[in-house]
């Protein structure tokens, strides 16, 4: 989860016309529990199903909110729930909510641990305990079997360290913005890197000469709606079925055909989280 980029003017959502034929996509990161979904998901989720959006990874945030989504994706098919305590909710979190948070994997069906991870942009997150929740979150995804969903926003040498120093851990960076030297570390550590609707911006051109490297194998796409809505509908509250404009643009990039672009990505998170491949 992040803070919308860009914001000009808002509108009323504009429909998804990057496709002819929808193509199977999995969303490796939406917030479709957050509450701007709240009056009309249903809907949401309907244009996300004719986009071709088939399957989506929904990440919790605080320990607040973990029953929420998982009745919501209890209640929609294609939706995976994984249960976190994400560093921007550092105020909501408390020491026992890993004990909590380990309760719940394994009462749930959760697909992942995270949102987890360290953020140094935020004024005022205290990275002392920032790492606290996120090593902490590691152990659990180890004795679990789990892999993770890491925020790494201004952090991605201090997320490098420590998953290095854990060992052993699976998972992605989500919204990933370090540079090639970074996600080829992440890569050997056995991390993949998820790319959103940043990448659909004319002036984003170090993460466009990142995503243009990216062995096929290590990408994912997502959207993190409602937010980082891509440029086609910057200002607006963001959605999965706006996956495909971000699929577009990372095919274009790599000079790569569309669909088989989607087929990898949707092969690379069903094998991170454990989906059946669309």
């Amino acid at each position: 989860m992040a803070t919308p980029g860009g914001s000009d003017t808002t509108g009323s959502q504009a429909s998804v016309t990057s496709s002819a034929a929808p193509r199977r996509l999995i969303d490796s990161h939406c917030h479709i529990d957050a509450p701007e979904f709240d009056l009309d998901r249903d809907a949401v989720l309907a244009r996300a199903r004719d986009a071709g959006v088939v399957q989506q990874v929904i990440p919790a945030t605080h320990r607040a909110g973990w029953s929420k989504l998982g009745d919501i994706c209890a209640a929609h098919p294609g939706l995976h729930a994984t249960y976190g305590l994400h560093p921007m909710f550092l105020a909501d979190h408390e020491p026992e909510d890993l004990d909590r948070l380990s309760d719940t994997i394994r009462d749930g069906h959760a697909v992942a641990i995270g949102e987890c991870g360290l953020d140094y942009f935020v004024d005022g997150l205290d990275p002392v305990r920032q790492a606290f929740y996120f090593e902490g979150q590691l152990r659990l995804a180890r004795a679990h079997d789990l892999p993770v969903i890491v925020h790494a926003r201004r952090a991605v040498d201090a997320v490098i360290a420590t998953l290095r120093r854990f060992g052993g851990i699976r998972g992605v960076v989500h919204s990933f913005s370090g540079s090639s030297e970074q996600a080829q570390r992440l890569w050997q550590l056995g991390i993949h890197v998820g790319i959103g609707g940043p990448v659909t911006y004319e002036r984003a051109r170090r993460l466009h000469r990142v995503v243009a490297d990216l062995p096929a194998e290590q990408l994912l796409i997502e959207t993190d709606a409602p937010d980082q809505p891509g440029s086609a509908h910057r200002g607006q509250r963001n959605e999965p079925a706006h996956l495909l404009h971000v699929c577009d643009a990372v095919a274009g990039l790599r000079g790569e055909d569309v669909d088989a672009l989607a087929e990898q990505t949707a092969r690379n998170a069903a094998r991170l989280f454990g989906l059946s491949t669309p």
